[in-house]
Order: C-alpha cells, then sequence, then structure tokens
C-alpha cells in the first residue's frame, strides 16, 4: 500500500479532510474532558525544524505525548538536510528508525524530495510555498464558529505566501471562494496554483476584497527569511492593514483570522485582533487538534470510534 503523505493541502481529498475534521472534533472533546487517549502508544513522531518555531514545534511535540506517543526534535544543527548528508539519505534513514516525520524547511522539494525515499509518512510542517497544516486548522476553526465553509468567501489581505497558497488550494477542495488582495510587486506565483483553479479573484483594493467575506485572514507582512525586506515591504504594504474599516466591509458575522505571530499596527490593528470578531486564539489552539488527528490518520488510517 503506498505511503500517505501531507505535503500541501491538494494532498487529501475532500472525504478525507471530512473524516479528520469529524476525529479533530472527538480528540478535542476528549482533550477538553481530561479522557486519556493514547492510540500511537509506543510510536515516535520526528520533527526536524531548518525554520524557527513555537507553534509548530509546541502543537506537533504535546499532541504526539498526549496520543501516548514521543516525539523526537531535531533542529538545524543536528541534521543538515541536503547540507552535510543528500536529502535522499537523511529520508532513509530516518525514516527506518521512526513512525511518522514532521519537517519545516525552506523550499517545497526538499520536503517532496524527502517523502518520496521516506518509509514513513511525513507531514509539512511548513514550507516557503505552502502551510497546509495552518489551513486546515483554520477551516476547522470556521466550521465549529459557522458551519460548512462550502460557498463561503474568505478575503486574503497581504502578500501572495505559503499561507495563501494553502488557501487557494483549499477552497478547490471544500468548494468556497477566496477574494486576494495584494500589493503590487507582491502577486500571486501562477506556478503555484493549479491552471484548473477558478475558486479565487483578485482585487486591486484591499477593502473592496473584503466586502462581503465570511472571514477576513491576513499574516505577517514580513516573512520569516524575508527580514532584509522590511522597510521596503513597509512601504509597499501601506494601506493593506485589517482594520475595523475593512472589517465593516465584510459580513456582519465575519471571523478575523491570524495565524499569528502578529504585528499590530502593521498588518492588523489591534481593535480587530483584539475585537469580538476575532478567532485566533481558538485558531492557534486547534493546530494541537487537527495535528493529532492528522497524526493519528496518517499512522492508523481510519479509525471507527
Amino acid at each position: 500500500m503506498a505511503i500517505k503523505h501531507f505535503l500541501q493541502f491538494s494532498d487529501f481529498t475532500l472525504d478525507e479532510f471530512e473524516y479528520v475534521i469529524e476525529r479533530s472534533r472527538i480528540i478535542k472533546r476528549k482533550f477538553k474532558n481530561y479522557e486519556p487517549y493514547h492510540p500511537l502508544l509506543d510510536r515516535t513522531l520526528v520533527m526536524v525544524f531548518e525554520k524557527n518555531s513555537t507553534r509548530t514545534r509546541l502543537s506537533f511535540e504535546a499532541g504526539m505525548h498526549q496520543l501516548g506517543g514521543a516525539a523526537i526534535y531535531l533542529n538545524t544543527r543536528d541534521s543538515q538536510l541536503g547540507r552535510g548528508e543528500p536529502v535522499e539519505d537523511a529520508a532513509q534513514v530516518m525514516s527506518r528508525m521512526c513512525d511518522i516525520i514532521m519537517i519545516r524547511t525552506f523550499g517545497q522539494e526538499i520536503i517532496d524530495r524527502f517523502a518520496a525515499h521516506s518509509r514513513v509518512p511525513v507531514i509539512n510542517g511548513l514550507t516557503n510555498e505552502h502551510h497546509p497544516c495552518q489551513v486546515l486548522a483554520d477551516i476547522f476553526t470556521y466550521i465549529e464558529h459557522r458551519g460548512s465553509i462550502a460557498g463561503k468567501t474568505v478575503a486574503w489581505i497581504g502578500d501572495a505566501n505559503n499561507m495563501l497558497y494553502s488557501w487557494l488550494q483549499a477552497a478547490d477542495v471544500f468548494g468556497f471562494h477566496v477574494n486576494v488582495s495584494t500589493p503590487k510587486g507582491y502577486e500571486i506565483d501562477q506556478q503555484l496554483v493549479s491552471a484548473t483553479n477558478n475558486r479565487y479573484t483578485v482585487f486591486a483594493d484591499p477593502s473592496a476584497a473584503c466586502e462581503g467575506a465570511n472571514l477576513v485572514t491576513t499574516d505577517v507582512w514580513t516573512s520569516m527569511g524575508y527580514e532584509e525586506e522590511n522597510a521596503a515591504r513597509l512601504k509597499a504594504f501601506d494601506g493593506w492593514i485589517v482594520d475595523g474599516a475593512k472589517m465593516k466591509r465584510a459580513k456582519p458575522d465575519a471571523l478575523f483570522m491570524h495565524c499569528l505571530p502578529a504585528h499590530r499596527g502593521e498588518e492588523v490593528a489591534a481593535e480587530v485582533i483584539d475585537g469580538p470578531q476575532s478567532v485566533v486564539w481558538d485558531e492557534a489552539e486547534n493546530r494541537l487538534h487537527v495535528q493529532k488527528a492528522l497524526l493519528e490518520y496518517l499512522v492508523l488510517g481510519r479509525l471507527n470510534h
């Protein structure tokens, strides 16, 4: 049987996502009720970090422990993917010593090459091009608060980054629409979007992109690895802050999301992220629950309890 990986959002079908979301609900309920649940007893997750992380490490490590397994953390100093050792060789060795691997790295091609030579499932904990675990958590959060996301409108305000590319793939799978507003020079790279994906509309005006949206979401203006561009980005993104005026253009019951960390006063106003429409803390917590469901599914397959 072919090994199942989760390297980008389009790797799963709608049916698979609906299963994982239902498992996330069940696993979250058990967690809240202090019910011990250890389906991954004696299983090991290896986490390889070439990019720093707070939420990704904490959610995967805590999640694996809560499922009864063990998590081993390797950072760039401990594992030189593609530098000290070919990616393909690292994959062969690591995958013989554990049950599942999560990688947070730079280029998507690194994780693709690793997965092609791994004997166990590989999860993308973030690459330059995709962040599928975060968008899965975001969709689960939306469903918890508002029900089905099918047919809804998500407004993306900011640059075309890994979050947006995962949102665009998710729109294709779940059947919702994305209104995209990026500053000039930070537009979508068409090579990273399926030619058949017609689930998005590009807006020059970020306020117009928020019109009638069910969910408004953004990210920091300067992603990890682009710090030297910070001054230029601050200038280019002038006007792209998600503030109260933009939220008023969205539907009255619209939610606000941000994958964090956030810079109040840059990409989002304090009145929005700390306001009643914000679900950022639920969204952050839900990384734990959806990733536990993902770990369970990739290691054990479908369960019926």
